[in-house]
């Protein structure tokens, strides 16, 4: 087992592992606990009662977190035509529209966080599968980051705002930053709120048993929280 600081070791002590918190609770406690020396982010880890072998079980969706992460987000946008027009008005940081920008991937450079693509250069973008697709920013029409040039503004400003993508991983699992420890409880709880709404909509009609079995919150360097499934499946709907 790996040996944790001091700090780490008291934060654990204000958590009952025993119990499952209300999302408000979890929200402020995993804020109190962190640990990190820096403004670090806080996450949600849910495990699933679904069974990624199955296509017809897979989750890949995207919410818009409606008060932002909390960080510069990096949009890199695969166009031409007079879709490079869209991608600057969209206020995109880098435009690859020739095979130089294709080569610089291909190549390693990834200093983005999210990637858009128009679908006449799908052909280009999914030869980079090699280098896009392990660090989950190969362009995706499910993700809805494969978009006609009208649309580039508009995605761009959503990437740009907090819009998260999230997909069941091999092992069941669904990870997603939800903002910084700074924001305030109402601020995260919100986030919160809107994810699970996005959780929802997005359950496959193939999903059987119990749809969501653990939630725990937890920041960058901190100790997790649970969270009762219940409350938070039911926390978009009393709006």
């Amino acid at each position: 087992m790996a040996k944790h600081g001091k700090k780490y070791n008291e934060a654990v002590k204000k958590i009952d592992s025993t119990r499952f918190y209300s999302p408000a609770e979890a929200v402020a406690l995993v804020k109190e606990t962190s640990t990190s020396k820096f403004d670090g982010t806080m996450e949600i880890h849910m495990r699933m009662g679904l069974d990624p072998r199955q296509a017809d079980q897979m989750i890949r969706d995207v919410v818009v977190l409606p008060n932002g992460l909390g960080k510069t987000v990096r949009v890199l946008v695969f166009a031409q035509g007079e879709a490079v027009a869209k991608a600057t008005e969209g206020g995109a940081d880098v435009i690859a529209d020739s095979d130089e920008w294709i080569n610089k991937i291909a190549g390693g450079w990834t200093e983005f966080d999210v990637a858009i693509a128009t679908p006449d250069m799908m052909g280009k973008a999914g030869r980079l599968g090699r280098v896009l697709g392990p660090r989950g920013l190969m362009p995706n029409p499910k993700a809805g980051t494969v978009v006609n040039a009208e649309d580039l503004p508009r995605v761009i400003n959503e990437a740009k705002a907090g819009r998260v993508e999230f997909r069941l991983d091999k092992t069941a699992n669904i990870h997603v930053p939800l903002g910084k420890i700074s924001f305030s409880t109402e601020k995260l709880v919100e986030n919160l709120a809107a994810f699970m709404e996005a959780v929802k909509k997005a359950k496959p009609s193939a999903a059987k048993g119990s749809y969501i079995k653990h939630i725990t919150l937890a920041s960058t360097m901190g100790p997790g929280v649970k969270v009762d499934v219940n409350q938070a499946q039911s926390m978009g709907s009393r709006e």
